[in-house]
């Protein structure tokens, strides 16, 4: 992980420069702290990736003595397809719409939310993709 932690570094560090550049140049407030919270983000990735690369062991592509054949091999497990994802959007969608229309389309969104959520959080404890 030592290879994305760099690039988080730099973006990082461009960030950081292009925060005050912008600001001198335009006069922008709000593009102005946009920016600088898109530095905090990328420096909150940064500590994150780079404290847990210090811990792990490294991955084939972290040294340089590495070749492809290391990591050869499962890589973990990928979901297949999916419809809770739809049914948590469609219910967000809802309860952003109720926000303009009316609170009551808010709770309505709520209830359904929390059943697709529910839905998706405990989609392989049953059915055809169980575990």
């Amino acid at each position: 992980m030592k290879a994305e932690t760099w690039i988080f570094v730099i973006c990082t560090f461009f960030f950081v420069l292009v925060a005050p550049a912008y600001w001198f140049v335009t006069g922008d407030p709000t593009g102005t702290s946009a920016l600088v919270m898109t530095a905090l983000l990328t420096t909150l990735v940064s500590i994150y990736l780079g404290f847990h690369a210090s811990r792990m062991d490294p991955r084939p592509e972290d040294r340089k003595d590495g070749e492809i054949a290391d990591g050869a091999g499962e890589l973990g497990f990928f979901p297949p397809y999916s419809w809770w994802p739809m049914w948590c959007a469609m219910t967000l969608a809802t309860i952003v719409l109720g926000v303009v229309i009316g609170w009551w389309l808010v709770i309505i969104g709520g209830v359904l939310g929390a059943i697709a959520l529910s839905g998706l959080v405990f989609e392989y404890y049953r059915g055809e993709h169980a575990h």
